[in-house]
């Protein structure tokens, strides 16, 4: 039992590292994409002037909406007010509308939390990661993903909310059951043990074609 509960531990560490590092990529990208739009804003102001010279209007309000549109892509979507949460939220917000999911957020954190950046990282990630893939499987005007957190008191709350494909998911134990790999599994474990050991709390519900999850986090 000793050897099983270390080989369950070690695959889950190595998820855990996996995920992250995976994160990084996601925010990095969103970043270089951001000083690529920044780089070339000269040459985007010059174009204008151009069209400017020549009293050339309908051109300068094409180039404007086709700028808006790419600074669409890499914009910002949400300020929570911590720097980390920023970035894993929006990389994942950029990939789920890249799949054409609608994404509805509240968000507002405190600057400084007595959670890590790495336990947040990888509650946030996993979670979206799980609407990400149930969303896809439904028609694109069904894909809705509703992400809330907030300070309740003392504690961070954290709401996901995605719609399913109708049916109620089974529940197995404290979890409900995974129509996805390993990873996905690992990933929820790791979600119960990070809550676990914050002393937090978990609720998974799913009902009437949409799955809930709420955590909440002492951050005192």
């Amino acid at each position: 039992m000793g050897f099983f509960s270390k080989n369950i531990d070690k695959k889950i560490a190595s998820y855990q590292h996996e995920l992250i590092e995976t994160h990084y990529r996601e925010v990095d990208n969103m970043y270089r994409q951001i000083r690529g739009w920044r780089h070339d804003y000269r040459n985007h102001i010059q174009t204008m002037k151009a069209y400017a010279a020549s009293e050339d209007w309908n051109a300068i309000k094409r180039y404007l909406d086709l700028l808006d549109d790419d600074l669409t892509t890499v914009d910002t979507v949400i300020k929570t007010g911590n720097p980390m949460t920023d970035a894993i939220l929006n990389s994942k917000i950029t990939l789920a509308k890249s799949k054409n999911i609608q994404v509805v957020a509240d968000a507002h954190i405190p600057l400084k939390l007595k959670s890590s950046e790495i336990d947040l990282c990888c509650i946030i990630g996993n979670l979206f990661d799980n609407a990400i893939e149930a969303s896809v499987k439904l028609p694109e005007d069904q894909r809705v993903i509703r992400v809330y957190m907030d300070m309740r008191n003392t504690q961070l709350y954290i709401s996901f909310t995605n719609f399913t494909a109708g049916k109620k998911m089974k529940k197995e134990g404290t979890l409900f059951r995974s129509t996805k790999g390993e990873g996905h599994g690992f990933g929820l474990v790791r979600i119960d043990a990070i809550v676990e050991r914050l002393d937090g709390y978990i609720s998974r519900n799913s009902e009437d074609g949409a799955f809930t999850t709420e955590i909440l986090l002492p951050q005192v």
